[in-house]
């Protein structure tokens, strides 16, 4: 069960700590992977832990015209296909709206929801020109697209906006055997978390039914069963990966 062997996947942000998981864990299940991100040291490490059938293939998703080549620069570093994109990589810029710079806005729009779109646009295609029957399209998203968060308006625009963009998409390629979905994970205990004081771990713990932060590995196993072929029959679906947080 949840048996990749055989495919091939993208995975961005593949440096951090929810990315770095993931690829592991697709990886584990048998998956060519594709490691990307800005930090090529960091790739290159999880690529040499990972041993073969790991690839990196750098990118910016700030950079527009990087994000354009990505998925073919991928389909060529992967051996000629593409089965798997996980949309992981996001940016925060967080501010109050009343002082928040336009600039801090734009950039998050564009690394969160408009590579994603991009990224998505040009797998979709790649997925069809295999006709096999089966593409996944795994965009990560957040409690925050879902709640709001004071101070991250323009992150959880992104968030939400990829909810509703990956819907879509799903309606439009199901017939085709590609599913797209995303998962929203709550707070995973990642190095962006481990910067929290204690006073604020705990008050954020306290809002948390499991009383818990996830663990990254908790994200990788619910994008590898979105990955698999047994999850063929769900689309356009949110996953919700928070312990209770929000129960929507």
């Amino acid at each position: 069960m949840f048996d990749l062997t055989g495919k091939t996947a993208l995975v961005t942000g593949a440096a951090g700590g929810i990315g770095a998981s993931i690829a592991k864990t697709l990886h584990g299940a048998g998956a060519t992977v594709a490691l990307s991100g800005r930090q090529v040291d960091k790739l290159n490490a999880l690529a040499t832990e990972l041993g073969s059938r790991a690839v990196v293939v750098p990118c910016d998703l700030a950079d527009r015209a990087q994000v354009g080549k990505l998925i073919e620069e991928a389909i060529k570093a992967l051996g000629g296909r593409l089965d798997i994109l996980v949309n992981n990589a996001g940016l925060t810029r967080d501010n109050l709206f009343m002082v928040m710079k336009d600039e801090q806005w734009d950039e998050v729009i564009a690394v969160n929801l408009t590579s994603t779109f991009m990224l998505c646009r040009a797998a979709t295609r790649a997925m069809l020109r295999n006709k096999s029957g089966y593409g996944r399209i795994i965009n990560i998203s957040s409690v925050s697209g879902i709640f709001g968060n004071p101070g991250q308006g323009n992150y959880a625009a992104s968030k939400a906006g990829m909810v509703g963009m990956t819907k879509s998409l799903a309606r439009e390629v199901a017939n085709r055997g590609i599913t797209a979905n995303c998962i929203a994970p709550g707070f995973i205990k990642t190095p962006m978390t481990d910067v929290l004081n204690e006073k604020q771990t705990e008050e954020i713990t306290k809002m948390i039914p499991a009383q818990r932060y996830g663990m990254p590995e908790e994200i990788g196993a619910a994008a590898l069963y979105l990955a698999s072929v047994e999850a063929g029959y769900i689309t356009g679906q949110t996953l919700h990966v928070n312990g209770g947080m929000a129960m929507v």
